[in-house]
């Protein structure tokens, strides 16, 4: 086979890899912005611009209609049009010369074409706004993400979140075997022709608990399209804000503009209890039961048309189609007036008697929203139609001082192991003593903004070793005590010596001094 051949096939064959590159997603139409899919074939026009057959028709019609002297219909005039649009896509080389040349170059006075690529911002749609064309033209139904029987169980999902996520056992024992069910049934469809509904889970926890941190920890470790929406920009259909279908377009764009893909993900959305029913207010509560309303069918199943590439529909903007059946919605929310709630209901469960239960026993109980029920949270503010489409109601317990000390220190990315990875990176070891931590967990709880007061109790008195230890290239350890953390004492300097970094662990305290 010769050379030439060879350049022949690679030709071929890279024409036909760059055919597959464009078949990858649809084409959008540049006027009506529909997808291939909804639009039909379209008219590919130069400058990357496609238009739809209907609205190529529409705009034949409307010229049609307008045709200024007849000039559609005179011949003479398309010709010296034709030619003039030809002399702009040819090379000046490529020009005749003489009188050739000034013939062709005649065309009509006045008149030039527009760059419609400049409406789109100098090229092509761009991806983010494009939608996967689905296999089989369609026709096919959509293949799972995980097999039945490559499907983690509960107890490995459960495993996996251990290592990040310190306590809340049931919460986690509930959202593993939440994703575990909901790709069952995303596999299986049905079983025995008995159709397995979905489970929608509502997570109630103080704030601090870990509940945004455990959904974000499960995005990572499962290999699935995830997306964490938040309910306080979310208005109803026609007003500022975001509308509430944009939830599912987040999804869209996690699944990378796949539709089949994103009709198996998971939603999970934050701040749920901000979209409550306001309390003695006459006007119309466009960002609160109004949202409720809305988001209805699209927690039950529905085919819903969300932007693609953007938060709220308008008329630059390509539309899809997805059905949320198969969507998985994880919903949570702090809901800060609820343990009120519960304790009034609990108290009107009081009597009189040696055996009675006294009115200020639930004062003192710190797990007091484990006892909640729907009348509480109806009660908050939330629509019944709202909190039935959420069967699954999961709380989530405060966290006491000894979580706070295994937050600390257990996870794979505590607190204190960045710091330490740190200053490891300047050759200086840093260690904790256990009354340290014990006294960091005491300042946060006294916040009582759970895990988050931790980041900012140790960025506080970090500050100034994280600005003092690089001054000096002697200084080998760093140790912080409890008195440094309560401010009546410093950190133990170790001055380093004739050791490597690994040899640290045998050194004694040659120094002690305050870090100012």
């Amino acid at each position: 086979m010769s050379d030439m051949d060879h350049k022949d096939m690679n030709s071929e064959s890279g024409a036909d890899n760059s055919g597959e590159k464009k078949k990858e997603y649809e084409d959008v139409c540049f006027i009506c912005r529909r997808p291939e899919s909804k639009a039909g074939k379209m008219f590919h026009l130069p400058n990357n611009i496609c238009v739809c057959d209907d609205c190529m028709h529409k705009t034949m019609d409307a010229v049609s209609q307008y045709d200024y002297q007849g000039m559609l219909n005179n011949p003479q005039i398309l010709n010296m049009l034709n030619s003039q649009f030809d002399n702009r896509n040819k090379k000046p080389d490529e020009e005749g010369d003489g009188k050739e040349k000034e013939e062709k170059k005649q065309g009509f006075p006045n008149i030039s074409f527009i760059n419609l690529s400049g409406l789109t911002g100098g090229g092509p749609i761009p991806n983010k706004q494009r939608i996967r064309k689905k296999d089989g033209a369609g026709q096919e139904k959509a293949k799972p993400l995980l097999d039945i029987h490559s499907i983690p169980a509960p107890h490995k999902i459960k495993a996996q979140l251990d290592q990040y996520v310190i306590g809340q056992e049931h919460a986690k024992k509930v959202i593993s075997v939440a994703v575990y069910n909901h790709y069952k049934r995303v596999a299986t469809d049905t079983m025995d022709e008995i159709e397995i509904e979905k489970s929608n889970i509502l997570m109630i926890g103080p704030t601090g608990s870990g509940k945004t941190y455990l959904v974000k920890t499960l995005a990572r470790l499962l290999d699935v399209p995830l997306a964490i929406a938040d309910a306080t920009s979310l208005t109803e259909a026609g007003y500022i804000g975001d509308d509430i279908e944009s939830v599912v377009s987040k999804l869209l764009a996690a699944a990378d503009n796949d539709v089949d893909k994103a009709e198996q993900g998971i939603i999970f959305i934050d701040e749920i209890d901000k979209i409550a029913k306001k309390k003695n207010t006459t006007s119309r509560d466009v960002s609160g039961e109004s949202v409720q309303q809305g988001m209805l069918k699209l927690l039950e199943g529905a085919e819903v048309e969300v932007p693609v590439g953007a938060n709220s529909k308008n008329a630059m903007v390509p539309l899809a189609t997805v059905n949320t059946r198969n969507i998985l919605f994880i919903c949570g929310g702090a809901f800060p007036d609820l343990a009120e709630i519960i304790k009034q209901r609990l108290r009107r469960q009081t009597s009189i008697g040696f055996n009675a239960e006294l009115r200020d026993k639930w004062d003192k109980e710190k797990n007091i929203l484990s006892k909640v029920t729907v009348e509480d949270i109806r009660n908050f503010g939330m629509i019944p139609e709202f909190i039935g489409r959420l069967p699954v109601i999961c709380t989530l317990e405060g966290l006491n001082e000894e979580m706070l000390v295994r937050i600390l220190k257990e996870p794979k990315n505590a607190i204190l192991k960045q710091y330490q990875k740190l200053l490891e990176l300047d050759e200086v070891k840093l260690e904790f003593t256990d009354d340290a931590l014990e006294a960091i967990a005491k300042k946060a709880l006294e916040k009582d903004t759970g895990a988050r007061a931790l980041r900012s109790i140790i960025e506080e008195f970090m500050l100034d070793i994280m600005y003092e230890i690089p001054k000096d290239d002697n200084i080998g350890r760093v140790t912080i005590t409890r008195d440094y953390i309560e401010g009546t004492g410093g950190p133990l300097i170790d001055i380093r010596g004739n050791y490597s970094l690994e040899d640290m662990g045998s050194m004694h305290v040659v120094e002690e001094k305050p870090i100012s």
